[in-house]
Parts: structure tokens; C-alpha cells; sequence
């Protein structure tokens, strides 16, 4: 079976950036693209009929809003339309199945307070088994593009760099595969960035003070971050990759790192946790401070 491409669709100006980023992914992955739209079923039989009456209508109409922007900007696509029962969540799960990636939108704030992103779009990338990608408002294709020569936008020139966060005691084949693929799909550059803090002498256990302010320390990182992409870089020849290696906080490093890329890639584990599946704290970061489309992508 083949899968598609599912965006979420709510009459929003991030889900119809959602929808246009995806209409984008599905020509680029040779995959048809899905637009998803879920409304709320109300239980009681007198108003109820007439409110789902009245949220098909309004389902209809942000279906075709939809649409009329992947028509408008990327008229060789292939798509279908459905609309779903929620809970919202629920359904996008659901649809998220027979999805090979999902797309969402993510609202952009003000100032430095980052990117609001609903609760809906959070549980379902707490708790599907397949990537998200979250796609900001205003987003559009020339933002991956690197500029024109005159610094102007422009979606004829190449891919800016994909950005994969690699996490060496948690390496992922899933994460690192889906990185090199969004950069071959680009002709783009992948930039793999691990953050390392230095051991705090409070936490070592005796013998291990050596272990401490090594100035080899960063050498040997990149060793390691060199020696785990090996064997990708084998797999996809034709991708160029650049390895960094970053003595800093992980989050911080990658909201820096992700300024001006065309995709971010993180890894989410998926565990169950006492409070309910959760992203950790460095894919919330990402999610929620990135300004690029984050790929955030499940592994076990």
C-alpha cells in the first residue's frame, strides 16, 4: 500500500501553509496528498443535527480554501479531501495511519516568546508512530530556497540546509534515514549538529574526574557524530553532509542552528511516561522556538 501525505486542515492561515508545505513534500515524495479536516459530533439529537449540518458546510469551505492554495502553488499535485469525526486529536491519529508523514500547523508569536502550537497538534505528535511536520504561519516554498542574487525571494534556486539534531546516547536509525532522504529529495546540504555539556565534577563518581574539561573533549564528539553518519553517508553518496559539534545546551544549540535552514529533523521517543506521553525537552524546545518546518520523527 501506498501512503500519502496527510495535512490537517482547519480554515487557519498555518493549515493552509500546512497544506501548501505538503502539497510540496507529496510531489516531492511522488505521494498523492490528503487534506484532513475534523469536526466535532454534538450528542444531542435536536441541536445536534443541525450543528453538524452546519460544520460539514464549514468543514466544506475550509477544504476548499485548502485546495485553492495547492492548486494555486503546486498545480501537479495529486489529492484527495475527507472530512473526520473528532476529537481532533483522535482523528488525526487515525489519519496519521496511513500517512507517510503528517503535516500540521503551528501559530508563529511575537518577539521571543516562540511558536504557539495547540494542543492538538501536540498530542498527536506525542502519540503517533509516524512524523509530524510542523509548519509555521506565512510559510511559503521560497522560504526553503536559499535568496535570488539580489537577495530577493525565490523558489527557483536551491535548498537551504536540512538541520538533523543528533542525540549520540540516543542515535536513531529512523530519525537519521528520514533526514537523508528529506536532503536527497532537496539536492541539499544536511548539517548534523550534536550539543555536548562538558560533565559537572559534582556528578562523577571517583575515578572519573579525568573525564572533566578535556580540551580533546569536542575532537572526540565529532569522532563519534562521524563514525554514527557513516554509514548513512555510504546509503545517499549524492547527499553532502557537514558534521558540528557544539559545546552548549542542546535547545539552544538548535534553535541557532536552525536559523535559515529549509527543515529541522528531531527525534521523539515514544515512552510512557507516569503524566501521559510527552515530547522531551529539546524537541519541545524545537517545536516550539524553530521558525523553519520542524520534522519531528518517532522511534521506540
Amino acid at each position: 500500500m501506498v501512503l500519502s501525505v496527510v495535512a490537517g486542515v482547519d480554515g487557519s492561515a498555518e493549515s493552509l501553509a500546512a497544506a501548501e508545505w505538503a502539497a510540496h513534500e507529496a510531489v516531492r515524495r511522488e505521494r498523492s496528498l490528503r487534506l484532513v479536516h475534523v469536526w466535532n459530533w454534538h450528542p444531542r439529537q435536536e441541536d445536534g443535527e443541525i450543528a453538524t449540518a452546519a460544520q460539514r458546510h464549514l468543514a466544506r469551505r475550509f477544504l476548499r480554501q485548502a485546495e485553492e492554495r495547492v492548486r494555486a502553488v503546486c498545480p501537479d499535485v495529486r489529492f484527495t479531501d475527507e472530512q473526520m469525526e473528532g476529537p481532533a486529536t483522535a482523528a488525526l491519529l487515525k489519519a496519521a495511519e496511513q500517512a507517510e508523514l503528517m503535516v500540521l500547523g503551528s501559530r508563529g508569536l511575537s518577539g521571543f516568546t516562540g511558536f504557539l502550537v495547540g494542543s492538538v497538534a501536540l498530542g498527536v505528535v506525542a502519540k503517533t508512530t509516524r512524523p509530524v511536520v510542523l509548519v509555521r504561519a506565512g510559510e511559503t516554498s521560497a522560504d526553503e530556497h536559499v535568496p535570488a542574487a539580489d537577495g530577493s525571494a525565490a523558489t527557483d534556486t536551491g535548498y537551504r540546509d536540512v538541520v538533523l539534531a543528533v542525540a549520540l546516547d540516543d542515535a536513531c536509525d529512523e530519525v537519521i534515514e528520514f533526514a537523508f532522504e528529506s536532503a536527497r529529495l532537496r539536492h541539499a546540504r544536511l548539517r548534523a549538529v550534536h550539543a555536548w555539556q562538558a560533565a559537572n565534577p559534582i556528578s562523577l563518581g571517583a575515578g572519573d574526574i579525568g573525564l572533566v574539561d578535556h580540551p580533546w573533549r569536542s575532537d572526540e564528539w565529532l569522532g563519534f557524530l562521524k563514525a554514527v553518519l557513516q554509514p548513512w553517508r555510504d546509503k545517499y553518496p549524492d547527499v553532502e553532509v557537514l558534521e558540528t559539534v557544539v559545546e552548549e545546551k542542546p535547545s539552544t544549540t538548535l534553535v541557532r542552528a536552525a536559523t535559515g535552514a529549509s527543515l529541522l529533523v528531531v527525534g521523539h521517543r515514544l515512552a510512557e511516561r507516569p503524566v501521559g506521553p510527552r515530547t522531551g525537552p529539546v524537541t519541545h524546545a524545537a517545536i516550539h522556538h524553530v521558525g523553519c518546518p520542524v520534522a519531528v520523527v518517532p522511534h521506540f
